[in-house]
């Protein structure tokens, strides 16, 4: 049954340090496997340096928004309207849409926002196969970002956030070429990161946020269908690492 009424989804606030990673340019003559793996070492091992969360802090809120624009850009799709997304300065967010929903449609919506930086990340993963196809993913963020800034964020912070985002692509993409490609790659494994990193929200029914307590992605996607939390969790970290998966896949073939 059909239902018209505001929804809100939240983002859990994050678990710990979604740490940086080495700014190295990736070598096509490289094998993809190495690298890569050096790469996750190194971040995997900055997570022990306290100091760097002030750095590491700007990409767990990066994660944020990618997770509360998922489920924002669902609702869209799915015929239904976008009122506002929050950031906050704690690394939570929310997204507050509505729309004539059915039940699936309802589970869809809340499982977008759990996609977003899985299927984030593969874009970002083939993209950094060529510096132009770079430049396009980045001019596409830029364009979303945009529009975000313009119309559904609200909140202070989540304002000055996403307009230093915006700042910081119109930079790097005057600079263009092999930058744009370095940080393209770099996005994906840090959204990546962020989809293990806060994996524990896949297995809890409330989440906390700096607007109050409401119930899970994963607890509203069991209410719309059947079957416990826990169950969806599992389902959605499933096809969170097939996505992953393909987007590690398709770079070590494009670096062989």
């Amino acid at each position: 049954m059909a239902e018209r009424g505001r929804r809100v989804c939240c983002d859990l606030q994050p678990p710990g340090l979604n740490a940086t990673l080495s700014a190295e340019p990736i070598a096509p003559h490289l094998s993809a496997a190495p690298a890569l793996a050096g790469a996750a070492a190194l971040t995997l091992a900055l997570y022990f340096i306290p100091q760097l969360e002030l750095v590491a802090r700007p990409l767990s809120l990066l994660s944020t928004l990618v997770h509360e624009l998922g489920h924002g850009l669902t609702a869209l799709l799915l015929g239904g309207d976008l009122h506002r997304l929050s950031i906050w300065s704690d690394g939570s967010g929310q997204a507050e849409y509505s729309g004539a929903f059915g039940r699936l449609a309802f589970a869809a919506t809340a499982a977008g926002g759990l996609l977003g930086p899985p299927i984030g990340a593969l874009a970002m993963f083939l993209a950094s196969r060529t510096p132009r196809a770079a430049r396009y993913a980045l001019s596409a963020l830029l364009l979303l970002l945009l529009v975000a800034l313009m119309m559904w964020v609200r909140n202070l912070f989540g304002l000055a956030f996403v307009a230093s985002l915006c700042g910081l692509l119109v930079l790097l993409l005057w600079k263009g070429g092999r930058l744009a490609q370095l940080v393209t790659a770099f996005l994906a494994m840090q959204l990546t990161l962020s989809v293990f990193s806060r994996s524990d929200y896949l297995f809890t029914s409330r989440a906390e946020t700096a607007g109050g307590m409401a119930p899970s992605d994963v607890a509203q996607i069991a209410d719309a269908l059947f079957l416990p939390f826990w169950f969806w969790g599992a389902l959605i970290a499933l096809m969170s690492l097939a996505i992953l998966v393909m987007g590690l896949w398709s770079v070590a073939r494009a670096l062989r």
